[in-house]
């Protein structure tokens, strides 16, 4: 089982963001897929979820109406689009499978 994430970087504020997830060694449209995030001194926390046919999703709060999760179970990839991102978007973000599967995680720093 395997999740590899990209697309992490360095982003002015207000700028957009694609996070990119394959994932390998499982059936891939069996499972929900998340994103999470951890920025420094604090703790993980759920960004957004999709559920295993890609018809239902979750954001949590502090991103909605500018994250938009998406997955493709033919490529067995997901993704997180992030528009209008601020500095408290700074993190490392993961991609998680329901099978509890971690990727290793990329940066996303948002900086002027």
């Amino acid at each position: 089982v395997q999740l590899v994430e990209s697309g992490g970087g360095l982003v002015q504020p207000g700028g957009p963001l694609r996070l990119s997830c394959a994932a390998s060694g499982f059936t891939f449209s069996s499972y929900a897929m998340s994103w999470y995030r951890q920025a420094p001194g604090k703790e993980r926390e759920l960004v957004a979820r999709i559920s295993f046919s890609g018809g239902s999703t979750y954001y949590t709060d502090s991103v909605k109406g500018g994250f938009t999760i998406s997955r493709d179970n033919a490529k067995n990839t997901v993704h997180l689009q992030m528009n209008s991102l601020k500095p408290q978007d700074t993190a490392v973000y993961y991609c998680v499978a329901q099978l509890d599967c971690w990727g290793q995680g990329t940066q996303v720093t948002v900086s002027s």
